[in-house]
């Protein structure tokens, strides 16, 4: 088992030692009911984050990441068993409840040092490469241990309900703690931005993937200062930490894990552009709908001498009734300043549709727009085709990867390159129109060449049967005739054997007759008088063929039975004469006014159809009728040709 993963089980483990030990002091606890849920908030929130730590570790067992997610859970826990073992029995307290209490006094610093290590090393669970992240860890851990170790040695009062605790361990004196805190204070906060540096070089030198998960970890981070908004307007609401501090304890305790369990698992679950425009854009509002409500109620006060509540509480509901059609705006301002180059081609997006709907734009523009607006010159989008299972842009070159274009929910198309979910979103239209033009396209092409083929392919079937006609049946047709034509002259002589000359003619006759009847067969099968099911049971004899025919028991059109048994007789030849096949398999079905042909070997397979000139002729004789041929072939494994003849039994 990996040492990450260990850890993560050990942290795991003294989480859950640490919840339960709380939980057995909240009944000896006496604080008022909403501080006491505040309290036991954070224990829901640390269980939850020490699941995730063990489903990351199980997920990715080598990463330290699973490790500092147990720590960022153990935090919240052993802070309230601080609290509720101060708070146990306030009249009698428990054994080194005052102790415990001031050695918690700088504790609060758990809440976000765990936060701050995942900014070192999220998402690989390695510092960057450089002495500046090493330095910002090792500043992080010793100014945290400084800070509590001052905060402990604090000679200050303890606030209600602690008044009565004294201070049973040493003490400094309270000028020389505030040399040392202030200087602790604003080294890290500094070292608190230094980490958002580091998260930023990181970013930077990242790729695609690294880049998606460190934003949706920053989005995560966003509860710290929330949480901060929170208990502000807790103290300005009700003068004390109330209920409002709840949902930014579980977004810090429960929030920062679940988003950093998504980016290391399913980063491209959704558009983390989008959730983190949703975020800043509710940030900005409800800090905004707060500051009326300080100003109203600072106003209220001067205005009525006293504090007004209700007019605070007036003011802030219609200015929230006014905000809600501001909010868009507000949405589209945070766009353009935390994602300009998404918004720029959002609207280089919408100009081509303007200018493709106007007749002054070709819809085939739209990779050189999303290279200009991206700023990316390697930008490629791909089309898939009906019936096609790869991406190719215009010129036919493939598109393997990229941010997928969807339809009603299936794929058809793909930007290879840096694109945000929401631009390719907007391309749906383009990409559709440009897909269907390429299919058009690619249609006619294939019209023209099928035509040019089948007159190619008629020019030489005719040479073939004046040929064959020429030096064969004709030949011995002449010959006869002459024959004949000779015995008739001498014929008054008597030196004629009229019954040889006869049994000549007719043995000619005979083989001229053969002769006709093989070109013919070559035309069209005489064993199809009988049936297309008979004529195919006759291609068994030609070696290993098996044959599996479901039809109705109506009759084919000829030209659909013609073309089906074309279509298995070249698959067969080709199967015994080319691909070495010891097994073929004949399967002919007949369903919704369709007939299907499928023949199967197993051969060596690797067949070109564009390449055989059998196969292009049974693709222009198939697509005559209007049907579909598919030849699937890959080396070694055989050879699949299925026939698809629209017909009407």
């Amino acid at each position: 088992m990996p040492w990450p993963r260990r850890i993560s089980l050990s942290v795991a483990l003294l989480t859950a030692v640490t919840i339960a030990a709380a939980c057995a002091l909240v009944p000896l606890t006496e604080v008022p009911a909403d501080e006491l849920f505040a309290l036991l908030t954070p224990l829901a929130a640390g269980a939850f984050s020490g699941w995730l730590s063990l489903f990351v570790s199980h997920r990715r067992p080598a990463n330290p990441v699973g490790p500092l997610l147990g720590l960022v859970g153990l935090a919240p826990p052993l802070l309230v068993l601080f609290d509720t073992y101060s708070y146990a029995n306030l009249s009698r307290p428990l054994p080194g409840a005052e102790a415990v209490h001031q050695l918690a006094m700088g504790a609060w610093m758990l809440w976000y040092v765990p936060v701050l290590l995942l900014m070192l090393f999220f998402p690989t669970g390695q510092l960057p490469p450089g002495r500046f992240p090493r330095f910002v860890l090792y500043g992080v851990l010793v100014c945290m241990v400084a800070f509590m170790a001052t905060a402990a040695v604090d000679p200050s009062p303890y606030e209600p309900p602690f008044e009565e605790y004294g201070h049973p361990l040493p003490t400094l004196p309270a000028a020389v703690i505030w040399i040392f805190m202030i200087p602790l204070l604003g080294t890290f906060m500094a070292l608190l931005v230094c980490s958002v540096l580091v998260m930023r070089r990181r970013y930077r030198a990242g790729d695609e993937v690294e880049r998606a998960q460190l934003k949706w970890f920053a989005l995560g981070a966003l509860a710290l200062p929330g949480t901060l908004l929170l208990c502000w307007a807790d103290y300005l609401l009700f003068g004390t930490v109330g209920i409002l501090i709840v949902p930014g304890l579980l977004s810090l305790c429960a929030g920062v894990p679940a988003l950093t369990a998504l980016a290391i698992l399913r980063h491209d679950l959704y558009d983390v552009d989008r959730a983190t425009s949703a975020v800043v854009t509710w940030g900005l509002v409800t800090a905004g709908l707060l500051a009326i409500y300080s100003a109203a109620s600072f106003a209220g006060g001067l205005a009525l001498g006293q504090g007004s509540a209700v007019t605070a509480a007036a003011a802030t509901a219609l200015v929230a009734a006014l905000l809600v059609p501001v909010k868009n705006r507000v949405r589209r301002w945070v766009d353009r300043h935390l994602y300009p180059v998404r918004e720029r081609a959002l609207a280089a997006v919408a100009t081509l549709e303007r200018q493709v709907h106007e007749g002054l734009g070709q819809p085939e523009q739209l990779e050189e727009v999303l290279r200009e607006a991206l700023a990316e010159p390697g930008v490629r989008v791909g089309f898939l085709l009906p019936g096609g299972t790869e991406f190719h842009d215009t010129a036919g070159v493939p598109v393997r990867r990229g941010t997928e274009v969807r339809l009603a929910g299936r794929p058809i198309g793909v930007i290879d390159g840096p694109c945000p979910r929401e631009v390719a979103a907007a391309c749906v239209l383009l990409v559709e129109t440009v897909r269907l033009r390429l299919e058009l396209r690619q249609a006619l092409t294939e019209v023209e060449a099928s035509r040019s083929r089948l007159l190619k392919t008629g020019y030489r079937e005719r040479r073939r049967l004046e040929r064959d006609l020429h030096d064969g049946a004709q030949s011995r047709l002449v010959s006869l005739g002459m024959a004949l034509r000779l015995a008739q002259r001498h014929l008054g002589e008597g030196a004629v054997d009229v019954d040889g000359v006869l049994d000549q003619a007719v043995a000619e006759l005979g083989t001229a007759v053969a002769e006709l009847r093989e070109l013919a067969h070559g035309l069209r099968p005489s064993s199809l008088d009988d049936g297309l099911g008979p004529a195919l049971e006759a291609l068994t004899l030609r070696g290993p063929v098996r044959l599996d025919w479901r039809l109705n028991g109506h009759s084919l059109p000829d030209d659909v039975a013609t073309t089906a048994y074309f279509v298995a007789s070249e698959a067969v030849t080709n199967a015994v004469k080319h691909a070495e096949a010891t097994s073929i398999g004949i399967v002919v079905d007949e369903e919704d006014e369709r007939l299907i042909v499928t023949v199967r070997d197993d051969g060596r397979g690797g067949v070109d159809p564009v390449k055989g000139s059998g196969l292009s002729g049974l693709l222009d004789r198939v697509a005559a009728l209007g049907g579909r041929l598919q030849v699937t072939s890959t080396p070694g494994g055989g050879t699949t040709v299925e026939a698809v003849l629209p017909c009407v039994s």
